[in-house]
């Protein structure tokens, strides 16, 4: 697959189809092959992503912990697997209360990874091949299914009172029956 084939898939696929070319080709990006190029990349992928994965946290605190919720964020950082990770994270009263983990967004590359990937605190790995704006913005909805699919493990891991606005939704409904 060559890049005009690539850019011309829908923007939400171009990133795994890069990720599949970066795995054909051994390289990353527009051919990064070694560590500490990919580690650029990836530096550069975190600051363009930034906007993107607390515009998905924001829609879900505003939307379903009814703002109450805090959003927070690491930056590049070196990962315990000795690799480097950045983590956005959503917290809130209940989850805290509920003694669960945050909203969890993060992007990682691992020691022994070809290149990076993201992921949820609680949902498996995405491919991460993020080189512009465009690109960060495309993974808009890849964010979004993430936050969503996290917190809704999350919710197993207690139950539906860690969502505010399932819990206020019922407070208000018992409030008008009464």
């Amino acid at each position: 697959m060559v890049q005009s084939e690539i850019e011309s898939a829908p923007p939400h696929l171009r990133g795994l189809l890069r990720h599949f070319a970066d795995l054909r080709d051994g390289t990353h990006g527009e051919g990064a092959v070694t560590r500490a190029d990919k580690e650029r990349l990836f530096a550069s992928a975190v600051g363009s992503l930034d906007r993107y994965a607390r515009q998905a946290l924001a829609e879900m605190n505003d939307a379903l912990l009814l703002g109450t919720g805090t959003i927070a964020a690491t930056g590049v950082t070196l990962s315990p697997s000795s690799g480097v990770a950045a983590t956005w994270t959503l917290g809130w009263p209940e989850q805290e209360h509920a003694g669960i983990e945050p909203i969890t967004l993060q992007a990682f590359y691992g020691l022994g990874f070809h290149h990076p990937h993201l992921r949820g605190g609680t949902v498996g790995d995405w491919p991460l091949n993020v080189f512009s704006d465009a690109d960060a913005a495309a993974e808009l909805p890849t964010l979004r299914a993430i936050a969503a699919a996290d917190l809704h493990n999350l919710v197993f891991q207690r139950d539906y009172g860690v969502v505010p606005a399932t819990t206020r939704f019922r407070q208000q409904q018992n409030a008008l029956t009464d």
